[in-house]
């Protein structure tokens, strides 16, 4: 319990604003204070650069400028700015701790639940909290605030440009302005939502549903569909296996370490991924993947680098040239299929298709393709033929669980590769059977801690949204630049909306779009680009309209730990006061909404700590713990039930297939898809097919070397790189390291710390060499979510990856990312611009002060004509599928998914929703009626 205030106090404190205007005024007669600095009126440096100001805002300035918390229901909430004690807060990074001396986050230490916690916590946390790259106060471009009434903003100025610091009152207005200006010109189909995901925090207000909420007010806007971590996985595995798969629960270790013999890690390395989690990470795994390696278990790793999940298993390493597991796995099951060592009973007991499959690995069909043998294999994925016939028959003689990663799937042809696994597996026939089988989440969220079983804290509903215009995650740029263009995704056609404002709350996209120089370009078809963030992430730094929120620090908030186990629940309690002006996104939005006449329509009459303590009442701890307990301790775990220890995936279907059917069209395994068929689409063949990428190292230039970009070590993708004191552990030279070969650095000169130029035909890039022969020669490595910044010649002077990776889909099936396709040329930079890399510098803010704009420019009338488009009756199963239902990132279309499809993402999604069997019952006949056509 924190010291220095009443459990009472902490009970009701939420904090309702920072400076700025009073949370219930309105716009007449605006004026603000600047708070920023700059020379007014000058240029930026190159896209992406900054000044270096003395008097820039940041570090302690923002911790001085901090304001107290809104008063609280009971009025006597704490003065933050002074407070000094003890307080329990969560993270993506673990659950912990907070000190405080007068108002001022001194050290944060680890709960004792967090099994294994990390840097990334006990410093990372701290660190950026008060770092200079906290965006001080609402901020608008310089060019579209002296623009905006003549639409002369000069979009192409975005990333270039200074920001001038408003006031809320001239932001929010503006922001209002801009949403209703583009609703009236274009339908709410042109305001676009590139805020999916939910990974900005852990908290149940999480700035995408925020989001999603405020524009279902007003009638809705394009959305995202799928994503970027397993767009690929998440479409073709339930047409193959009946369930997402990629977001499934894994075997209990338990089984693992009784039954398996042999664990094989295809591109996976949960060593380091379990290091962060979706909600709170209790990195429960950690000593349960220390018992399986104590069990015995041989681990095989199948991937063009060693990870650290190799050094602490002891894995066996297999090299592979990236993107052609799905040759090998083909190869594999040509040799069972020849050496008579596949299961024939699994095969007709259980799947679908095999004759199709049978007569493509034999090469007799009519591709007129060869046969699919080691041999074959070998010269594709560089595999000896002789290792490839090992590796399978010791897979067939012993007790194998095959551990896919999301990365194969990002790739050209993404879909292939987790079809091809599962294939084998069939031949295998150990699908279903104790510590055996596949799964393609081992890797994320504690995949294979026991299932507690329990209905987590749930947040806000977004409501529905009547736009049915989507945008596959990865293909916004495609979107932009072809309003009106004709697309396939998961079977069905679509035509992307002409997009003429984007909102972007709680999440980085012009990190992790591929290809981002394309982007940029497609952005200046845009009118407004609104970014709300708590840093200049690189979105902020190319938006018009910048809105600074809290960190979770700087308010109330509850989350659970673990995604499958979801067994602990946190309160997420104000750490420290608002820094500078920021204020907390249901802040943001609610004023917002107040200006366009909806705010009892997002709120309810409720203020967050309603939600938050609703949130729990409706979880399962409230059967064992009474909320003010609960808030008073700051934690509470669950028992998880016995038989969770002995859970397999995929047992009941094999244990009685008739009664536990799959959700494909046939209820079996579909090892040919009669669906995907029908659907003739050239690059996606109706079973797993080898289908040359178009990059990889077959068909590469002289030179060119192989890209991968894994998931960070001591980040959550963008969040964490401007932590500096982890920084310091890996940055080269200031900047991002490249893990290149030795031999492939000796070939060009480089030596280990040295600046190198990675680029292609996209973009290049300047990072620091990492020499070492844990990656394959013609393979370099790169972490993905470095912040950008633009050198003199337009190269990124820090690393971010996306600026050479390719926009091209995986498939017309899922249109997924393909940023594991990716080829480029590497030289020694011998002409790096001095100063290093200044990604980590805020951009210009000029200091302008007596700023009014009457409230009339703003048009905030024409809300209430559009509020009336957005009245719509709901069935009660419809509302409590939008209100409760989460499917991967968030609630979406019903008509994405065909009536099977929702029946196998349901056994996910209702668990985790704690759905009565009678709500379940509603939602399941809302989606039936409303799923698109099988």
């Amino acid at each position: 319990m924190s010291t220095g205030t009443t459990r009472r106090q902490w009970l009701r404190t939420g904090a309702s604003g920072a400076a700025g205007v009073a949370a219930g005024s309105l716009l007449p007669g605006i004026v603000q204070e600047v708070l920023a600095t700059g020379p007014a009126g000058a240029d930026a440096p190159p896209a992406g650069a900054a000044h270096d100001d003395p008097q820039q805002p940041g570090g302690m300035q923002l911790a001085q400028a901090g304001t107290a918390p809104g008063s609280s229901a009971d009025g006597d909430a704490p003065d933050m700015r002074n407070f000094t004690g003890t307080v329990a807060h969560a993270t993506h990074y673990g659950p912990f701790v907070g000190s405080v001396v007068h108002g001022r986050l001194r050290k944060v230490e680890p709960q004792p639940t967090d099994k294994r916690p990390t840097p990334m916590l006990t410093e990372g946390v701290l660190a950026r909290t008060y770092d200079k790259t906290r965006v001080a106060g609402p901020m608008v471009r310089k060019s579209y605030l002296e623009g905006f009434r003549t639409g002369k903003t000069h979009a192409e100025l975005r990333g270039r440009e200074p920001f001038v610091q408003v006031s809320w009152d001239v932001a929010l207005g503006l922001t209002a302005r801009a949403i209703l200006d583009t609703i009236e010109k274009y339908g709410n189909e042109g305001c676009f939502s590139s805020s999916y995901g939910g990974w900005s925090h852990a908290g149940i207000f999480r700035p995408n549903v925020l989001q999603g909420r405020f524009f279902n007010l007003l009638g809705g806007s394009s959305m995202t569909a799928g994503d970027y971590s397993a767009g690929a996985g998440q479409i073709i595995m339930p047409l193959v296996l009946g369930d997402l798969e990629v977001y499934s629960a894994q075997t209990c270790w338990e089984e693992v370490a009784k039954h398996t013999e042999v664990m094989v890690f295809v591109g996976c390395d949960p060593n380091k991924n379990n290091r962060i989690e979706y909600t709170v990470a209790d990195h429960d795994m950690y000593p349960n993947w220390e018992a399986i390696k104590k069990a015995g278990v041989k681990c095989i790793s199948i991937n063009p680098q060693r990870t650290t999940t190799d050094e602490v298993m002891g894995s066996e390493w297999v090299p592979i040239i990236p993107n052609t597991d799905t040759a090998l796995f083909l190869a594999m099951s040509h040799h069972l299929l020849t050496t008579n060592r596949w299961n024939r009973d699994f095969i007709e007991k259980y799947t679908v298709g095999f004759d199709r499959f049978r007569a493509y690995l034999e090469g007799r069909d009519a591709d007129g393709t060869p046969a699919k043998t080691p041999e074959w294999a070998s010269k594709i994925t560089g595999i000896p033929a002789a290792r490839i016939r090992q590796l399978a028959e010791l897979f067939a003689s012993k007790r194998t669980q095959i551990a896919g990663s999301w990365a194969i799937q990002r790739a050209h042809h993404g879909e292939m590769p987790y079809w091809a696994i599962v294939n084998f597996a069939c031949l295998l026939g150990n699908i279903g059977l104790p510590g055996q089988g596949v799964g393609f989440s081992w890797h994320y969220g504690g995949g294979g801690t026991p299932q507690s079983g329990a209905t987590p804290p749930t947040g806000l509903s977004q409501g529905r949204n009547t736009v049915k215009k989507i945008c596959p995650a990865s293909r916004i740029s495609e979107m932009l630049d072809n309003p009106g263009k004709a697309f396939t995704y998961n079977g069905s056609r679509y035509t992307y909306p002409l997009v003429k404002l984007i909102y972007n709350a709680g999440n980085n996209f012009l990190s992790h779009q591929q290809d981002l120089n394309e982007l940029i370009r497609a952005l200046q078809k845009v009118d407004t680009v609104i970014v709300q963030d708590c840093w200049w992430t690189a979105s902020a730094r190319w938006a018009d309209i910048v809105l600074p929120a809290t960190t979770t620090l700087e308010r109330n908030d509850i989350s659970s730990g673990g995604t499958y186990n979801i067994n602990k629940f946190y309160a997420m309690k104000q750490v420290i006061a608002p820094q500078g002006d920021a204020l907390d996104d249901f802040e943001i939005f609610r004023r917002l909404a107040d200006l366009c006449g909806v705010e009892i329509g997002f709120t309810e009459g409720k203020e967050p700590m309603d939600y938050v303590e609703a949130a729990y009442e409706n979880s399962s701890a409230a059967k064992l713990m009474p909320f003010e307990a609960f808030w008073e301790k700051g934690e509470i775990t669950l028992p998880t039930p016995a038989a969770a220890n002995s859970w397999v995936r995929h047992g009941d279907f094999r244990a009685d297939p008739a009664k536990h059917p799959l959700h494909t069209p046939s209820g079996r395994i579909e090892m040919y898809s009669a669906t995907i068929e029908k659907m003739n689409l050239p690059d996606c063949p109706p079973m797993p097919k080898w289908q040359e990428p178009a990059e990889y190292l077959g068909n590469a230039k002289p030179g060119q070397l192989h890209v991968v970009s894994p998931h960070p070590f001591m980040r959550l993708h963008s969040q964490m790189a401007n932590a500096e004191p982890l920084r310091r552990t890996y940055a080269v030279q200031g900047r991002e390291p490249l893990l290149i070969n030795t031999e492939d650095a000796r070939k060009r000169g480089i030596r280990d710390g040295d600046l190198v130029e990675l680029y292609n035909e996209r973009g290049a890039l300047v990072v620091g060499a990492r020499v070492s022969d844990r990656i394959m020669p013609g393979v370099v490595s790169i972490y993905e979510g470095a912040w950008p910044q633009l050198d003199s010649k337009g190269r990124c002077n820090n690393g971010l990856v996306n600026f050479i990776t390719s926009s091209r889909p995986a498939s017309g099936l899922t249109q997924a990312t393909t940023a594991d396709t990716c080829l480029a040329s590497l030289r020694k930079c011998r002409d790096a611009d001095p100063g290093g890399s200044r990604a980590f510098e805020p951009p210009r803010i000029i200091r302008k002060t007596g700023l009014k704009i009457d409230e009339e420019v703003f048009g905030l009338d024409r809300a209430e004509a559009l509020r009336e488009k957005a009245i719509a009756s709901m069935s009660p199963g419809e509302k409590i599928f939008y209100q409760r239902c989460t499917v991967c990132h968030g609630p979406r279309d019903p008509a994405q998914f065909t009536p099977r499809q929702w029946q196998g993402i349901t056994q996910s999604m209702f668990p985790r929703a704690g759905l009565t069997p009678d709500e379940q019952k509603l939602v399941r006949e809302f989606l039936m009626k409303n799923a698109k056509a099988e």
